[in-house]
């Protein structure tokens, strides 16, 4: 914590109250988790819940090709922005999403709606070409080619026989749900339909008949985006978060917070943006379990159940900042 922080709680600290004392009264009277970062939290003893997150499976990363340990997640800002993709396994209902002149609908095709964890092919692709761009190569194109094992590696998936099954699932669900939208891309806003993504091939397999070397190809609509550079860096904990909606919603908190210390919205607004199917009240025990798991990556999540509120705060100091004025009652 810095020395503007401190002062404000041993401003604030009742006659005789030791700063720690005031810290503990201030933070646990108003069920706040904390206001320190993770690395600050560690070195302090505080703990908090990492349920929500899986194990890192790849520590000691083993990459084939030298540059992708490089590239960082990325993803574009439209999808995070609008929910194209299913919160649920096995949806075959089709979707209607309407957000001020913004329309998507979403169809699923023969094995349904692809996923939010379906979309790390997406975000996996997105940071592939970010990272040719970004190195200054002169040419890249919608098709790209990756190796199955580095993929499941970088999106800290296991890399056992099934996983490489789940992936063509994946890639089947992506292909074959639409999606209408007039969603505006590289300056352009029309009224288009396409697939998540265009088409995907094996390249390569094994002696186990397990795909080694996939292509795909990702949608004008999706390259439009990349090319104008549409796209945000993610933590690589994305993609350890185990809930879909907790990954949605740490979309949305990336996307909406940016450089800004914090970022407050309703619980309905919320509900819309997020895409989830669940009646309302689902929905608002699910955020307050997240505010009370305290692990979401980059974010702290405070609920107000009074005011129906969610507010994120970013795990730096202006967050930390703003997270303790609003505490005190002077962020209002």
């Amino acid at each position: 914590m810095n020395q503007s922080q401190r002062e404000l709680i041993e401003q604030h600290a009742k006659p005789g109250e030791t700063y720690e004392q005031a810290y503990a009264r201030l933070f646990s009277s108003q069920g706040a988790q904390g206001v320190t970062s993770q690395s600050q939290e560690k070195e302090k003893g505080i703990t908090c819940s990492r349920s929500a997150l899986a194990p890192e499976r790849h520590a000691q990363r083993d990459f084939f090709i030298a540059d992708i340990l490089d590239a960082s997640p990325k993803d574009d800002t439209a999808s995070m922005e609008h929910p194209l993709f299913a919160l649920r396994a096995g949806n075959h209902k089709v979707r209607y999403y309407q957000h001020g002149d913004i329309t998507v609908v979403v169809k699923p095709g023969h094995d349904g709606c692809a996923t939010i964890h379906d979309k790390d092919v997406w975000i996996y692709c997105i940071s592939q070409l970010m990272e040719s761009i970004n190195q200054g190569r002169e040419s890249i194109s919608r098709v790209v080619r990756f190796t199955a094992y580095d993929f499941l590696v970088s999106t800290n998936r296991d890399t056992s026989g099934r996983a490489y099954q789940r992936m063509g699932d994946a890639l089947a669900r992506l292909s074959g749900t639409r999606i209408e939208t007039n969603i505006e891309t590289k300056g352009k806003r029309e009224r288009r339909g396409f697939g998540l993504i265009d088409s995907w091939s094996v390249i390569e397999r094994d002696s186990d008949n397990r795909m080694v070397a996939v292509e795909v190809t990702l949608p004008e609509w999706l390259y439009r985006s990349v090319e104008s550079k549409h796209v945000l860096t993610l933590s690589r904990d994305y993609f350890r978060l185990r809930k879909p909606l907790d990954r949605r919603i740490y979309e949305l908190a990336r996307k909406h917070c940016g450089a800004q210390p914090k970022w407050s919205v309703n619980i309905s607004t919320l509900h819309l943006k997020s895409g989830s199917q669940d009646k309302r009240f689902k929905f608002r025990a699910a955020v307050k379990e997240l505010a009370e798991e305290n692990a979401l990556p980059d974010y702290r999540v405070s609920f107000n159940a009074e005011s129906d509120v969610v507010t994120f705060y970013a795990r730096r100091s202006k967050g930390d900042q703003a997270q303790l004025k609003d505490l005190l009652g002077e962020g209002r």
